[in-house]
């Protein structure tokens, strides 16, 4: 069978890399190849960069409500091809099918969100007495080069692509070599929604390639980049050697505080949830849980009876937890259980692979559950982007504290507890960019300001926020 064959997007052409190179897409959950994307060079950056320039100051001057419409537009073309992009999403990634769909809604949202506010990005004026008038403008940064990551390709596109279009930048997109087919998809929904050519270019290929040479572009204004600290810092490197700005979403280790009073019925399902969207691969996933000592032992009981019932298969069969991304993404997670049996925790639930005569070639791994945890173990202080769950608890609210910020991340944290007063104030202790009490996530947030402290990155995506990280100031003044 012919493989589905996908090229760059320059200048709103689709095209080969011109080295003729090209890679295998994997599906996670047999190892079989599902299409070939180009694998783009330096060359095919710089040309990306270039279209990008030169489509700059028609879409820049481009009045802000003819942006909006073209981004409804955007948004109502993507709500048609939901099913499309959904199944094509929960294939090339691995994630259950009804989660891929979740991923669909939320990319059109960001389009009618996007949309709503583009002819809203208002200056100020400064009162400065009789003889002067000033005023500010907020204008857009350029030429934007967005590097995405393989777990949420269709979601971090669409959440990085809206509002930058809203406010006039163009865009040169790198998506993940492993998982970036509804990406694709995307750019042709986008030019077939009207998007002017130039104005969004997207370059597959290697990260250590295409992606290193668009962080490092001359050319580019503002570097965007979701993944790993490791290769964060690389990119803010290669930015920094052109005095560009970057907005990092790197990893997690978001914990959930369970206090003695909180409704463990509740709760327990939503922990689950919280820590195995994706198997576990979302850099906000809450995969450590700090139980207060008079509710451990019960919520152990409810998480593990839980835990045993989650259905493991390949994403279009829509089970609770799918396939790893790689082979290597699966012996990472596995390692990490076993250093996690060797510091002293133990395995309550899951820490296997998924074995069966259809499912040996696929990258699963049975949702874990690890007790007896410690804060200084290294299955609860490191990033394991997998379906593995800590259980650690703690006697005082001080105690919860200094556990919860006791990593080098700070991205979403999440509160359990009947007492508003007392979740309230450990809501303000906690050094993470979002806090959830009684729940987590909000249903995908778009509306929300999304980012974190310390190694968890800087800079906020989503919500109004989101287009300070993507406009810059100036200030006018005029002598009467």
């Amino acid at each position: 069978m012919t493989l589905p064959q996908y090229g760059c997007f320059i200048d709103g052409i689709w095209g080969p890399a011109r080295s003729g190179g090209a890679i295998e897409v994997l599906d996670p959950a047999t190892g079989h190849p599902i299409a070939a994307i180009a694998r783009g060079q330096a060359e095919e950056v710089d040309a990306a960069v270039q279209s990008a320039r030169r489509a700059l100051r028609g879409w820049a001057e481009c009045p802000p409500v003819q942006r909006a419409r073209v981004l409804a537009e955007i948004a109502r073309r993507i709500t048609l091809e939901q099913e499309h992009l959904a199944r094509l999403e929960s294939q090339d990634t691995g994630k259950p099918l009804k989660q891929a769909q979740a991923d669909a809604v939320a990319a059109a949202r960001f389009f009618e969100y996007y949309a709503g506010v583009a002819d809203k990005v208002l200056g100020s004026s400064i009162p400065l007495g009789a003889e002067y008038f000033d005023f500010t403008v907020r204008e857009p940064i350029g030429v934007t080069a967005q590097i995405v990551p393989w777990n949420y390709p269709l979601q971090i596109a669409s959440r990085g692509l809206a509002p930058a279009l809203a406010t006039g930048n163009t865009v040169v997109m790198k998506p993940a070599e492993l998982a970036c087919l509804s990406v694709l998809e995307l750019a042709r929904i986008c030019h077939e929604a009207g998007l002017p050519a130039g104005v969004l270019n997207v370059v597959t290929g290697l990260g250590q390639e295409s992606g290193a040479a668009l962080a490092a572009h001359p050319g580019v204004g503002l570097v965007v980049f979701t993944g790993s600290v490791a290769t964060g810092k690389g990119v803010m490197k290669a930015a920094a050697e052109n005095i560009v700005p970057v907005l990092l979403e790197l990893g997690g280790k978001s914990p959930n505080i369970v206090l003695a009073d909180a409704d463990l019925d509740a709760a327990a399902p939503l922990l689950l949830k919280a820590a195995f969207p994706h198997a576990g691969q979302t850099c906000s996933a809450g995969t450590r849980i700090l139980v207060q000592r008079g509710a451990h032992k019960a919520l152990r009981e409810r998480l593990a009876a839980l835990a045993a019932q989650l259905r493991v298969g390949p994403g279009l069969n829509d089970p609770d937890i799918g396939a790893l991304v790689s082979r290597d993404q699966q012996r990472k997670v596995l390692e990490y259980i076993d250093i996690g049996r060797d510091e002293g925790a133990e395995v309550i639930v899951g820490g296997q692979p998924l074995a069966g005569a259809d499912l040996d070639a696929g990258n699963f791994v049975m949702p874990t559950l690890l007790d007896g945890a410690h804060p200084r173990m290294r299955v609860h202080q490191e990033e394991i982007f997998g379906p593995v769950l800590t259980l650690v608890p703690f006697d005082t609210i001080d105690e919860a504290v200094e556990i919860a910020n006791g990593t080098e991340y700070g991205l979403v944290a999440g509160i359990w507890g009947r007492d508003v007063g007392q979740t309230h104030r450990l809501a303000q202790r906690v050094q993470a960019g979002q806090v959830f009490i009684n729940c987590y996530g909000a249903g995908g947030g778009v509306e929300l300001p999304f980012g974190g402290y310390r190694k968890s990155g800087f800079g906020r995506e989503k919500g109004l926020d989101a287009l300070l990280s993507y406009t810059q100031v100036k200030n006018i003044c005029i002598r009467i």
